[in-house]
């Protein structure tokens, strides 16, 4: 059974290795600063192209999807500050991204943005778990 979650925790290693290479990250990290920055400007088309196709089929129009992002991402639709703290790969062709906020009121959040590569070479965003800092009020 060791031997077996040994095996395991190793094949997983080596398949994240090669998720990303430093511009495969660079180009992730583009990519949520698009988005997050697209939310600032109320630009939802761009917003939406970040998305990947999986959470594009879940919300059928950029406005649909911004409305979303509005009531369940304030955090992140109006982000006051942000900066990318750390980039993980996740998988064969996957990274997670963390991300601190700050929102409009100065409240600290912490985010982990999924990406998948795309067939295109494109990374496009398939997820986004939003907590409040540790140590802030909830």
């Amino acid at each position: 059974m060791r031997a077996a979650t040994l095996m395991m925790a190793f094949a997983l290693t080596v398949g994240a290795a090669q998720a990303a290479d430093e511009a495969g990250r660079d180009a992730a990290r583009a990519t949520v600063t698009r988005q997050i920055e697209a939310f600032r400007k109320d630009d939802a088309a761009t917003a939406y192209a970040q998305a990947a196709p999986v959470i594009q089929g879940m919300f059928p129009s950029a406005d649909t999807f911004l409305a979303m992002v509005r009531k369940g991402y304030a955090a992140v639709y109006r982000a006051r500050t942000y900066s990318v703290d750390r980039v993980e790969d996740v998988g064969p062709e996957g990274v997670a991204l963390g991300v601190k906020l700050q929102d409009e009121a100065g409240a600290d959040w912490l985010a982990i943005y999924t990406l998948e590569k795309q067939p295109d070479g494109a990374w496009r965003i398939t997820g986004c778990q939003l907590t409040k800092a540790p140590g802030t009020d909830a």
